[in-house]
């Protein structure tokens, strides 16, 4: 098991997550996501921000989720 922060993941606070894979990882990431949304937790929404621009390029997608796996993958097992 890996932990990373929300900030970590490209996220606004320091919630930490924990998880076996870097895909648990994202999925628990993606629903504090979507609890901060529905708060209109205004730090959250400006990283959300942020992201969706990643996610209009195809490539700048690939290689932050490439990027944010290596780190996963590089952390020790907690």
């Amino acid at each position: 098991m890996k932990t990373m922060s929300c900030k970590e993941l490209g996220g606004a606070c320091y919630q930490k997550f924990s998880a076996n894979t870097f895909e648990e990882i994202a999925a628990l990431s993606k629903e504090h996501g979507k609890k901060m949304f529905q708060k209109k937790d205004a730090e959250h929404l400006n990283a959300m921000q942020q992201m969706r621009s990643l996610v209009k390029d195809t490539d700048g997608m690939k290689k932050w989720y490439e990027e944010r796996k290596k780190v996963f993958d590089s952390l020790p097992e907690d």
